[in-house]
């Protein structure tokens, strides 16, 4: 998804935007800026006399006590030679330091957004004015400090090889003055002070990993905000990086601004969102692209209570970003004033007005609020309590009034005794509101040790011979490669994920398969296909799936495919459900359109979902880009609330996208043995950006029975640029230059 118009796309405005987070786990030797080891001035009396001061062990910022700024990588460059200097502080990682000893008191200075760089006296000068920049450290004592005490908490830093101090020149307070070294002198523009920036889990935290922050209502409220901006200011740009983040609220009272970036969960560990009240906000903004937020995935607020200090809070999202089981005590706006292009709202109650803005399309499920305010071209409420009327295309709202089946996402709290759990919701049928509001929820408490917990440099082997042993999987933050397919094959099994979660699959294997058993859950994962094509990348059943599953349905909650963007990407098909009576809970299959690796012939994909099993239901259904059929239906009793689609951008002409004698291949396809059929909002959309030429056929293809039905459907030519000629078969439209958008109240 990125929804035309697209101005700026890629352009990363501000300072300090570090690209990724990089774990290091060894320090890299190399020379250094001509390094030559063996000079020992006065630096060798300060080890015989000076003793160093005790410093914070973990991430820091450096303060300047004269100026009052950070000390600062520029513009968050790694590369040797980066400039040292002082910069308004922003909580960015370019502003983050550890103190690692060497010995005799010293220590080298790492930057958090590459471990490997430290500060450098530029060619291992000796002179006062010799400038400090980042280089890889290999040893030298030109790259050594030793931090030494003053009165009132501060710091001054004598380099190994000079023994002069760091020094901010002619005690500027300038941003951007690079640092020195000169002869120490005691005054302000060579003091700072040193500010530990990593919060001390609470007491009884079990080992989440290093990506998961934990607060208390007793951690100081300026500790939180410091981490939740160091954290935003890493993410906001961060589309396609690696770093994964998770920061989790136990029961109580909070003053916080939550400014949600990408790859970031904000959640409470509460039985009830009511248990965790947030005074200030929980929100994703637009800023970083001028307002246009149709590039705002990849982040979650869950199970919290916010009571917004201006009485309204912001969600501008689109895909791969649920605003779930939330309780906001005030105004909520979906947009920031540009585009935004479809998201997903559950189980979730605002008091006050929900306003969709310029939001395209909008899932609300099992919903409850004063009123609801926006239109564009679909918005579609399941079970959502004071939803609109149904009145599509003139306003275009599609109100179901109660979710046939679902089940809610799973999630971890801590109950009132202190244990750690996750929670596993109950089935519901036909259901209206919020499964919390009335009271405590259904479902069952599974303790933590029934999980393995997996950590960044966990193995698939790991990770399978836990599944073996019958135990769930809490998957924290991180990026993991697999080198084999993990195997789901126990009923009931949990593998739940915590900021965004994601799995690459290897050497063209298949991430996951879950067999035709009950009741198994995945949720909150990130599936990013590897290099090497994989043929599937999720396979719930194997082929020929029969077993009956309405009692205890297998569900999928936030669950998100990805074929390239990242890098180079491929995989025939996203997601095949060959089982029985699976939920699909907020799903995004996704071949990028932008990015790296992103091309006709790089990140190729043909089928984002296909489906074989019967009675499977999809609530909150985006399928996007690929280069055959998005979606492939062949289980009778299908279900789906909410579809958002938008075919590939790229083929280069109509020859190359063809099906059969057919052109185009459309975005959902029912197949024509199939007898029975639902869709409640449909949305299709083109863009052919490489060749205007090119059209597709129609957008839905689906035999003629008067029981496989679509209701409130919508297809667009976004700016013009290509045709869909029909919307079901050669019902409907055309959407095109002269008529962007097409509406088809039902079919047949």
């Amino acid at each position: 998804m990125s929804r035309f118009p697209l101005p700026g796309s890629g352009r990363e405005p501000g300072r300090h935007r570090t690209a990724r987070l990089l774990t290091v786990t060894a320090l890299v030797a190399t020379t250094v800026s001509g390094l030559t080891v063996g000079s020992q001035n006065a630096a060798a009396q300060n080890d015989a006399v000076a003793q160093a001061a005790a410093v914070p062990t973990g991430w820091a910022t450096v303060v300047n006590a004269g100026s009052g700024k950070c000390v600062d990588a520029r513009a968050a460059a790694t590369a040797n030679g980066t400039a040292v200097q002082q910069y308004a502080c922003n909580s960015s990682q370019a502003q983050q330091w550890q103190f690692a000893a060497t010995s005799s008191g010293y220590s080298q200075v790492d930057n958090r957004a590459d471990a490997t760089k430290a500060w450098d006296i530029t060619d291992v000068s000796a002179a006062d004015n010799a400038l400090v920049q980042l280089w890889a450290y290999g040893g030298g004592t030109n790259q050594q400090w030793q931090a030494v005490a003053e009165a009132g908490g501060a710091y001054h830093f004598v380099n190994r090889n000079s023994g002069k101090c760091l020094d901010v020149p002619s005690a500027s307070t300038a941003d951007s003055v690079q640092l020195q070294q000169y002869t120490c002198n005691g005054t302000a523009a060579q003091s700072f002070y040193v500010n530990a920036v990593d919060t001390q889990q609470p007491p009884g935290t079990p080992d989440l990993g290093p990506n998961v922050t934990v607060f208390d209502p007793s951690t100081p409220a300026a500790t939180i905000q410091s981490s939740l901006d160091s954290a935003f200011s890493q993410q906001e740009t961060n589309q396609f990086g690696t770093a994964r983040k998770a920061f989790l609220f136990k029961p109580g009272t909070y003053s916080a601004n939550a400014n949600v970036g990408f790859y970031t969960q904000v959640a409470g560990l509460g039985l009830s969102p009511d248990d965790v009240n947030i005074q200030g906000a929980v929100h994703a903004e637009a800023d970083w692209f001028q307002g246009n937020a149709t590039q705002n995935f990849w982040r979650s607020a869950e199970n919290l209570s916010v009571t917004p200090t201006s009485g309204s809070d912001r969600w501008a999202v689109s895909q791969a970003a649920p605003y779930r089981r939330m309780h906001l005590r005030g105004n909520l706006a979906l947009d920031d004033g540009g585009w935004s292009s479809g998201g997903y709202m559950a189980d979730t109650k605002i008091d006050g007005q929900v306003n969709s803005g310029s939001q395209q399309q909008w899932l609300s499920r099992n919903t409850e609020w004063s009123n609801w305010t926006g239109s564009n071209w679909n918005m579609v409420f399941v079970g959502a309590k004071n939803a609109p009327a149904n009145s599509f295309p003139s306003p275009p709202y599609t109100t179901v009034d109660q979710a046939p089946v679902s089940r809610e996402k799973p999630f971890l709290y801590v109950d009132s005794a202190g244990a750690w759990k996750v929670f596993v919701p109950s089935v519901r049928t036909n259901s209206s509101g919020t499964s919390w509001s009335s009271g405590a929820p259904a479902g069952t408490s599974l303790p933590l040790s029934d999980f393995f917990i997996v950590k960044p440099g966990a193995t698939a082997a790991q990770l399978n011979d836990a599944l073996a042993q019958g135990k769930n999987l809490l998957v924290t933050p991180g990026v993991y490669h697999l080198d084999q397919t993990l195997k789901v094959t126990r009923p009931d099994t949990v593998v739940l994920g915590l900021g965004l979660a994601t799995l690459v699959p290897d050497n063209g294997i298949t991430a996951m398969t879950v067999a035709d058993v009950n009741g198994v859950q995945l949720a909150g994962l990130l599936i990013d296909a590897g290099t090497t094509n994989s043929a599937q990348l999720l396979e719930m059943g194997p082929s020929g799936s029969s077993a009956d599953h309405g009692a205890d349905p297998s569900s999928l909650h936030d669950v998100f495919f990805r074929i390239g963007g990242a890098g180079v990407g491929k995989a025939t098909t996203s997601l095949t459900i060959n089982s029985d009576d699976v939920i699909g809970d907020h799903l995004w299959l996704w071949r990028a359109d932008h990015g790296s690796g992103v091309g006709w012939t790089s990140n190729t994909a043909d089928t984002g979902l296909v489906v074989n099993g019967d009675d499977v239901t999809m609530y909150g259904l985006f399928v996007e880009h690929y280069q055959k059929y998005q979606t492939v239906w062949n289980g009778n009793g299908g279900r789906t609330y909410f579809y958002q689609n938008e075919m590939p951008y790229d083929p280069p002409n109509q020859a190359a996208w063809m099906n059969g004698s057919t052109q185009g291949y459309a975005a959902y396809k029912v197949a024509a043995s199939v007898t029975s059929h639902q869709v409640y909002g449909f949305g299709s959309y083109c863009y052919f950006n490489v060749n205007s030429a090119v059209a597709a056929e129609h957008a839905i293809e689906a035999p003629s029975n008067a029981n496989v039905r679509f209701k409130d459907m919508v297809t667009v030519s976004l700016g013009g640029t290509g045709t869909i000629r029909h919307v079901v078969n050669d019902r409907g439209g055309p959407s095109n230059s002269s008529t962007n958008v097409a509406n088809l109240v039902s079919y047949p």
